[in-house]
């Protein structure tokens, strides 16, 4: 068993730890990657829903319809920019240098 004073003894020899290492522009970027591709993902999931949701409930009233089809170009746009944003990160990644 050990005594009070050689557990403080060890906790002041071992030594520091830091609490996180700096990360690498690469690493940043590959980080923000995920995040814009899967919030880009969601919001056009939420657009091709409500799109969904416009049409149905739009019996037959052409604005309505119309709005629907608004909310689908939007969904599409999104997932075409959820797909293109590791494209667009890795072009800013060349012109920091990293």
């Amino acid at each position: 068993m050990q005594t009070t004073f050689s557990v403080l003894a060890d906790l002041a020899a071992a030594a520091p730890q830091p609490l996180a290492a700096p990360k690498s522009i690469g690493e940043v970027i590959s980080g923000i990657t995920g995040w814009i591709m899967g919030i880009l993902a969601l919001v056009a999931t939420m657009f091709l829903v409500i799109g969904g949701l416009r049409y149905m409930a739009a019996g037959g009233d052409p604005a309505q319809v119309e709005q629907a089809k608004g909310n689908f170009k939007s969904a599409l746009i999104g997932y075409a920019l959820a797909v293109l944003a590791p494209v667009v990160l890795s072009v800013l990644q060349s012109i920091l240098g990293g």
